[in-house]
C-alpha cells in the first residue's frame, strides 16, 4: 500500500508529478531512494526529447564573491519568458554562476575546446605516459581516461556541482528540465578575477565560496 504522504514527500524532493511519483513508488515496491533514482531515469529520458528545442529566452546571472575579487556573468537559456521568471530556474543560474566563481572553468562543454588545445594535452600526456615507462601499446588507452579528466577539469557542464558533489553540472540541468518542462541551455558565461595573471599568494576560492553558502 502506497500512502499518499511518501508519495506527498517523493513530489516534494523530485519535483514530478503526483501520478509520475505514485507510479515511481508502485515500481520500486515502495522503496524511496530507489523511487528517486526511478524518476531521474525518465527525466533523463524527458529532458533528452526536449533538448532539441530551440531555448532563445532566460536570463543573464551574475555572481560576486564576496570582497568583490571574482565576477560572473553567465547566460542561461530556455524556451519561454514565463518559464525564465521560474524561481527554480532563477536559483540554478545563480547556483551556476557560484560554480563558475569557484571552479574556474574555461568552456560550457568539451564541444567548445578548441582541437589545437586538445591535441596539445594530448601530446604532454603522451610524454608523461613515456616518461612514467608505460608500454607503447598501452599509452593510447591512459591518454584516453586523462583526457576525459582534462575535460571534467575544464568543463562546466562535466564538473561536480559544488552544492552537490555526486552529481555533475549536467545531470542538475537535466533534473530542471524534467521538472519545469523545459529545454534548458547554458550558453556562455564570462568570470573575471581581480589581478588575474599578477603574482599573488594562493588561495582555495571553491572552499571560500561554499563557505558563504553556510
Amino acid at each position: 500500500m502506497i500512502k499518499a504522504s511518501d508519495v506527498k514527500a517523493l513530489r516534494d524532493q523530485t519535483g514530478a508529478g503526483m501520478m509520475d511519483c505514485k507510479k515511481a513508488l508502485v515500481e520500486t515496491g515502495g522503496d524511496f531512494d530507489k523511487a528517486v533514482e526511478y524518476l531521474r531515469e525518465k527525466g533523463a529520458a524527458t529532458a533528452e526529447k526536449k533538448s532539441g528545442r530551440i531555448a532563445a529566452e532566460g536570463i543573464v546571472s551574475s555572481y560576486i564573491h564576496g570582497n568583490g575579487r571574482i565576477g560572473v556573468l553567465l547566460e542561461v537559456n530556455i524556451e519561454t519568458d514565463f518559464a525564465a521568471k521560474n524561481e527554480d530556474f532563477q536559483q540554478f543560474a545563480k547556483d551556476i554562476a557560484m560554480q563558475v566563481a569557484a571552479m574556474k572553468p574555461k568552456y560550457v562543454n568539451r564541444e567548445e575546446v578548441p582541437a589545437d588545445i586538445v591535441e596539445k594535452e594530448k601530446a604532454i600526456l603522451r610524454a608523461q605516459a613515456l616518461n612514467e615507462g608505460k608500454p607503447e601499446k598501452v599509452v593510447e588507452k591512459i591518454i584516453e581516461g586523462r583526457i576525459d579528466k582534462f575535460f571534467k577539469q575544464i568543463c562546466l557542464e562535466e564538473q561536480p556541482f559544488i552544492k552537490d558533489s555526486d552529481k555533475t553540472v549536467q545531470e542538475l540541468t537535466t533534473e530542471l528540465i524534467a521538472k519545469i518542462g523545459e529545454n534548458i541551455k547554458i550558453r556562455r558565461f564570462t568570470r573575471y578575477e581581480m589581478g588575474e595573471g599578477l603574482e599573488k599568494r594562493n588561495e582555495n576560492f571553491a572552499e571560500e565560496v561554499q563557505k558563504t553558502m553556510g
